[in-house]
């Protein structure tokens, strides 16, 4: 009986430590579980300064990615601002080329009117103020300004407009035969429609 104890002892002394591979008699499963631990914890303190130099990049990224937003929403804030003010001047300003143009015509006309008072010489006068229409005219051509040709055309509503009709035959049946008010156009475009009798 003894003999067979002893020997199912060594039986479970030597399973024991085969479990254990290598590691001293009933101390197999700790020595498994420090050995198992420690691989662990080499590994994560060699990756940690690889892991901070990229937190440090990453850091440095969102720094200066942020610093040119910042730049950037300033820069926009500016041109914002610089384009309305621009936009502000233009408008209290857009017809400065314009009036300063017209004044000289004032000017004219001004020395016409003194002229009338003081001459009897109607040819003169009337050549005084041809003169003063045409340089009127010049200047509104220089500023892109010109009169819309409406008398002896077919009647057409995308430049004029028809105030009244009027029997002329059937020569002049849908022709304009009358200029009312003038028409003018800035460069392509309609500024002023001209008012025009249509022949019926």
């Amino acid at each position: 009986m003894k003999k067979e104890k002893v020997y199912n002892e060594e039986v479970a002394e030597e399973t024991a430590a085969a479990e254990g591979e290598g590691c001293p008699a009933g101390e197999a499963e700790p020595c498994a579980n420090v050995a198992d631990e420690e691989q662990p914890q080499t590994d994560t303190m060699a990756d940690a300064p690889a892991a901070e130099d990229e937190l440090t990049k990453l850091a440095e990224e969102v720094a200066e990615w942020k610093d040119k937003y910042v730049r950037l929403q300033a820069e926009f804030d500016n041109y914002r601002k610089r384009t309305l003010r621009e936009k502000m001047e233009l408008v209290e300003t857009g017809g400065k080329d314009v009036l300063l143009a017209m004044l000289p015509v004032k000017d004219d006309v001004e020395r016409a009117v003194a002229a009338m008072m003081k001459t009897e010489d109607v040819e003169s006068v009337r050549q005084g103020v041809q003169l003063i229409a045409q340089k009127f005219t010049e200047a509104l051509k220089q500023r892109g300004v010109t009169q819309i040709e409406v008398v002896g055309q077919p009647f057409d509503e995308e430049v004029a407009e028809a105030v009244a009709r009027f029997a002329a035959g059937e020569e002049q049946k849908g022709l304009v035969i009358d200029c009312v008010q003038t028409g003018y156009r800035l460069g392509e475009r309609v500024l002023r429609f001209a008012k025009v009798v249509v022949g019926e």
